[in-house]
């Protein structure tokens, strides 16, 4: 008599990017981070050993999402194949792949940036991307600085990629409260933003322009 065979289940294949899934599943799914890294492993079935071939910590995993979503960014940018020259282009093409992949996962992000009310904590989520993001920034602006002196320019280059991030971090919070259909008024805000931003700098000193943004950015993440 033919025995019916065990099903045979592929064993998963553990990679970061399978772990931060795994992660965000389980926020959402549960309304709150796991409370150890044992229990998300043995919920998931990994083995703790390969948990941490990638991750310290369960705190780790949410520091590397925004990080993941930069990466992803760049990928898709380089895949579509289109050339982009300036540094007001390479800015506009990453901001709307960016917060195109933000809104496939925005009750993710909503979840996590509005469950702290704590802004420094919520800041602290992003601290990988943001190195991440000024490092694109630092890439994408080779050449836009016309300045001779290597000190003006080095202090130029560095206020350039702080009033990036800050600006960067404005648009998010407009981001996260748009209610409007399919996030409109976000593209419209990256398009006009960025667009005064460069005309602003054209014409006014950087540290003023960091020094709007400061203000910006403290109203608006209250």
């Amino acid at each position: 008599m033919a025995t019916k065979s065990k099903e045979f289940t592929a064993p998963m294949d553990i990679t970061a990017d399978k772990i931060t899934e795994l992660y965000m599943h389980y926020c959402l799914e549960n309304n709150k981070k796991p409370e150890s890294v044992y229990l998300f492993c043995k919920l998931n079935g990994i083995v703790e050993k390969d948990f941490y071939n990638h991750f310290s910590s369960i705190e780790s995993i949410e520091k590397s999402v925004f990080s993941s979503f930069h990466k992803l960014t760049i990928q898709l940018i380089n895949q579509s194949g289109d050339t982009l020259t300036g540094f007001r282009d390479k800015l506009l093409t990453y901001y709307y792949t960016y917060f195109e992949i933000l809104t496939a996962n925005r009750s993710y992000v909503v979840f996590t940036l509005k469950e702290d009310k704590n802004r420094m904590n919520n800041l602290a989520k992003l601290k990988e991307f943001r190195k991440d993001f000024k490092q694109f920034i630092a890439e994408a602006s080779q050449g836009y600085l016309k300045v001779k002196s290597e000190r003006i320019r080095k202090a130029q280059q560095d206020a350039l990629e702080e009033g990036a991030w800050i600006q960067f971090l404005v648009t998010l919070r407009f981001w996260l409260d748009d209610e409007s259909i399919r996030f409109e008024k976000t593209d419209l805000f990256i398009e006009k933003s960025i667009r005064a931003t460069f005309d602003l700098i054209d014409i006014t000193p950087l540290e003023s322009v960091i020094d709007f943004g400061k203000f910006l950015i403290k109203e608006r993440l209250k």
